[in-house]
């Protein structure tokens, strides 16, 4: 879908190292990172780290993630966003694009807390508001900047990565390529939540290795609720309606114990000590679940 929720900036420029112009709205860049669904067992991020070496060899390249599953645009947007804030300011790299080689455009967005660099298929979307909101988006079109000669099917070391490198040495976005409206990017739907009457309603967001479920209800929607550490909730997913201990960790739990906690991100997550959540419940990414507070008996 998409979605014109971040409107245009008129960023005024500052000439930056090496000569090259970069907005005031950025902060100055100190780093670059690294997201795919690339896997460790070839030798595909090394080849996007020698890019990046050769282009701007003092950089330091801090990898979020490569293992993403294969394809999961949702997932690697969940974790993009959910990282960058703990980030130095940086050039974000993120490579989970099935549409590689297609009709798909490659695109740079600049946000106030730094510069997105990836594919225009929504996994971008979710890190844009985390970095303060977009102030302008360019197709990667300037080829002086890329890797020759571009593999159809490695964007991720032929285009993404040079450009990202140029741009953490100082080089301008809008030297990157032809500047687009950001109301014409690709943007997964916003997860959302809602109160209903004595219970929040809310989708699951993403599933970690661990099998934990994490939802998108704030976590300060348990107080709402009348939810406090200790006491039980009830979640009705799946037409099924369970009941559950809400505490601070899974390791507070019994082995094989599911429980509903506060995760690092500031969300409502399942658990399962020793286990997996996602498993138990049959829970797949969007799914719809509702919690509410257990009535003591």
């Amino acid at each position: 879908m998409r979605s014109g929720r971040w409107g245009p900036g008129k960023a005024d420029l500052a000439l930056g190292r090496s000569g090259h112009v970069r907005s005031e709205d950025v902060t100055s860049i100190s780093c670059l990172t690294f997201l795919t669904d690339f896997g460790l067992e070839d030798g595909f991020v090394a080849a996007c780290h020698g890019v990046a070496a050769r282009i701007a060899p003092a950089t330091r390249i801090i990898d979020i993630t490569h293992l993403v599953p294969p394809g999961d645009v949702r997932r690697g947007a969940a974790v993009l966003a959910q990282t960058v804030p703990a980030m130095p300011p940086a050039v974000h790299v993120a490579v989970v694009d099935p549409g590689v080689g297609t009709a798909r455009r490659a695109i740079a967005v600049e946000a106030k807390g730094g510069i997105l660099v990836g594919p225009d298929n929504g996994l971008l979307s979710w890190a844009i508001p985390a970095l303060g909101g977009a102030t302008r988006a360019v197709l990667l079109t300037n080829e002086a900047l890329w890797n020759h000669p571009v593999a159809p099917t490695f964007h991720g070391r032929d285009i993404f990565m040079p450009v990202a490198s140029h741009l953490v040495t100082g080089t301008s976005v809008t030297e990157a390529g032809v500047e687009v409206d950001l109301g014409d990017l690709v943007m997964l739907a916003t997860p959302t939540s809602r109160m209903l009457d004595r219970e929040a309603e809310g989708e699951v967001l993403s599933i970690d290795r661990f099998g934990n479920v994490q939802l998108s209800i704030p976590s300060e929607t348990a107080a709402d609720l009348g939810i406090a550490i200790g006491s039980s909730l009830i979640i009705r997913c799946n037409r099924r309606e369970l009941t559950a201990p809400y505490l601070e960790t899974f390791g507070s739990a019994a082995p094989g114990e599911l429980i509903a906690f506060a995760d690092s991100a500031g969300l409502i997550s399942f658990a399962i000590s020793s286990g997996s959540a996602a498993q138990r419940l049959s829970l797949p990414p969007g799914a719809r679940v509702r919690i509410a507070a257990a009535v003591p008996k």
